[in-house]
């Protein structure tokens, strides 16, 4: 494997809109990217479709050469065959060596981002994963404040925690949750996330 031109995957995997259904019904196990890619976290937040659509454990990655991909890589992208995986990697990727690298990161789901119980202090997501999609999605529409709290959080994962670093008084929690709360109002709005009603599920207090 080529120790040079190492790409790293960061808290966000992008997936074109197409595979949305394959995903989401669990036929489609993993991303097969070319190149050498190495995860930073162990978590990440699938985007496809132009919005966020579930947040995913990365249980397994490896990597093959284009020549050694076998029935069981298509099969974990929910295809067939070996046959229409090549295809299709041919269709994005244009024309291929054999001799190319391929990573493999095998994905499990954790939560569907689709829909989300509304009776949830946060929709059952986490305040930092709130922050990281609303970082992704609202930059036009959230305070410069409400930014840096929001940053702060998703490298903090803790409520308390950025209510020291931002104001450096822990008393002020209040305001780090308001600028959490504005901006899960304002994917809801915008329909970068959906909910229903239902059973109320756990607290996330992030704290």
């Amino acid at each position: 494997m080529p120790r040079s031109g190492i790409k790293y995957i960061g808290r966000h995997i992008m997936l074109k809109g197409v595979y949305l259904e394959k995903l989401l019904r669990g036929e489609k196990k993993a991303t097969i990217r070319k190149g050498i890619y190495k995860p930073r976290y162990s978590e990440v937040i699938i985007h496809a479709g132009g919005r966020p659509v579930a947040k995913a454990r990365i249980t397994r990655i490896y990597y093959k050469k284009l020549r050694e991909l076998s029935e069981y890589e298509a099969r974990l992208e929910g295809y067939n065959s070996i046959d229409e995986l090549m295809s299709e990697l041919r269709r994005v990727y244009g024309d291929l060596s054999g001799e190319e690298y391929f990573t493999i990161i095998e994905l499990e789901i954790v939560q569907r981002l689709d829909n989300l119980p509304i009776e949830d202090p946060y929709c059952g997501l986490s305040p930092a994963d709130i922050a990281r999609i609303s970082l992704r999605y609202l930059t036009s529409d959230l305070t410069e404040l409400d930014k840096k709290i929001l940053l702060d959080l998703t490298r903090t994962n803790s409520i308390r925690k950025t209510a020291v670093n931002i104001f450096s008084d822990l008393n002020k929690r209040r305001l780090v949750r308001r600028a959490v709360k504005n901006a899960l109002r304002l994917l809801i709005e915008k329909n970068i996330i959906t909910t229903h009603r239902g059973r109320r599920g756990e607290e996330s207090s992030g704290e």
